[in-house]
């Protein structure tokens, strides 16, 4: 690397690169490992573990421990329909998986030599700006010729509860973790992290309750679908509270009492907090390109930059917080970056999916918002268990297909898919909203018999325009 003097005035080296991403989670590493595979220099600079939370903590655990649980869900709904089943819920083959694939308990030497492989510099630590491209990391000062890419993710955010700092508080960073599950659980939120990880440890044994201040489970989804997974938690045995908040939290012998404001009093070994994420941006020093440090979420145009020589993706933009919208952006970020034009970011039809059992997809706009936004909608509404594939499939059939439409325009403008596979149906309803497909157009689609998928058309075939 090229040297110049250290801006920062402390007669240090500045050593001179094309491209600095901050922060190496699948965002960052996905903007930084193809602008290093194009020949530019690029230094990636990350605190914790590369890769970020999506393959530690995340979407990839989380995902092996809902097959186990789903796997468990089935086999008990093997008697009246194929047989006997006995099942004995064992949560060490869980545990063991996910160690392996985080290489070795949670170690990311894998993902960095990735990175380094594609000819990346990797810098352990914490980065802040100096300047508009200059990025000090501990001793070490880099100046950006191209700029600087921020990525650096969001994490658990604990709620300002009263006595919630007295009590050893979990967040899926401790369940994921976990080599044995308590025998009972308080959950505060009921998102797809609290929604998801609940039913996975009510399937093995867990006794599991579940708060949510707003009124439904899934509270950013459709009622409908929060409604149908609360029926199916109760199932499982999980209690649920919803329209009411956490007031106070105690430590007790034996673990944690959770107090409501309806002054229900919740008793478990112990509390897990799923209410949200928060970012920590302070620390990046976003004063020095006039960027309110604040703020909870960094703004940034259709391109990803945020000031000249700055780009932002990921969780830390605040569109959705999903990984493959961090994908996306990075795409649309490195484009820029190589050739100052490519694709703008559009994030009216983001596709999100809750893994639990039913399956809850939803892409566009939910009814209420869509009328808020002050469309005439008409919606059709199709139960999983009334078309020929949830009939054949009877138990752990539960499920619905919703479809919100712009009455006057005769298109989707958002779905909901919930039930078995519903984020793989959920895959026509994404591109029928994506492309303003009409509603004539996809009522005279052939839909394969008996699939989940024509579930579609006996919705479409109830709309009333």
């Amino acid at each position: 690397m090229n040297e110049k003097t250290d801006s920062t005035g402390n007669n240090g080296e500045a050593e001179l690169v094309d491209v600095i991403v901050i922060g190496m989670g699948v965002a960052g590493e996905s903007v930084a490992a193809p602008l290093a595979e194009s020949g530019l220099r690029v230094v990636g600079i990350e605190a914790g573990l590369v890769g970020g939370e999506c393959p530690y903590w995340g979407c990839i655990p989380s995902k092996m421990m809902i097959r186990g649980a789903n796997l468990l869900a089935e086999a008990r709904r093997v008697d009246g329909m194929a047989g006997t089943a006995t099942v004995e819920p064992d949560w060490a083959p869980i545990a063991a998986r996910i160690r392996e694939q985080a290489t070795d308990n949670w170690n990311d030497q894998v993902a960095v030599d990735r990175f380094e492989g594609k000819g990346g510099v990797f810098v352990r630590g914490r980065a802040r700006f100096v300047g508009p491209r200059t990025i000090v990391v501990d001793e070490r000062t880099f100046i950006a010729e191209r700029g600087v890419v921020v990525a650096t993710g969001t994490k658990p955010a604990i709620p300002p509860i009263p006595g919630i700092d007295t009590v050893d508080v979990w967040t899926n960073h401790e369940m994921i973790e976990a080599k044995e599950l308590p025998g009972s659980i308080v959950v505060l939120g009921a998102g797809a992290i609290g929604s998801e990880l609940s039913q996975v440890m009510a399937r093995f044994g867990t006794k599991v309750t579940i708060v949510e201040a707003l009124d439904q489970l899934l509270p950013l989804e459709e009622p409908e679908a929060g409604g149908l997974l609360r029926e199916a938690f109760e199932q499982d045995g999980i209690t649920v509270h919803t329209g009411v908040m956490a007031q106070e939290v105690r430590a007790v012998d034996g673990g944690v009492e959770v107090v409501l404001a309806d002054g229900t009093v919740l008793a478990a070994e112990r509390l897990m907090v799923a209410t949200g994420r928060r970012t920590e941006l302070a620390a990046l020093g976003l004063d020095t390109l006039g960027l309110d440090p604040a703020l909870r979420f960094i703004p940034t145009d259709e391109r990803m930059r945020v000031t000249n020589g700055v780009w932002a993706v990921g969780d830390i933009t605040g569109k959705g917080l999903f990984t493959h919208v961090g994908i996306y952006q990075a795409g649309i970020a490195a484009a820029d970056i190589m050739e100052g034009k490519g694709p703008v970011a559009d994030y009216a039809t983001i596709p999100r999916v809750t893994f639990t059992d039913p399956e809850v997809g939803s892409v566009g706009l939910t009814e209420a918002a869509a009328r808020e936004s002050g469309i005439d909608v008409a919606t059709s509404l199709a139960e999983v268990p009334g078309t020929a594939r949830g009939w054949l499939h009877a138990s752990g059939n539960d499920g619905l297909i919703k479809l919100v439409v712009d009455r006057e325009r005769r298109v989707l403008v958002g779905a909901t898919s919930a039930g078995p596979h519903g984020g793989e149906v959920l895959g026509l309803l994404t591109l029928a909203v994506h492309e303003s497909t009409s509603i004539d157009r996809l009522r005279s689609m052939i839909y394969a018999y008996p699939t989940f998928h024509k579930g579609i058309e006996d919705a479409l075939n109830r709309l009333e325009l």
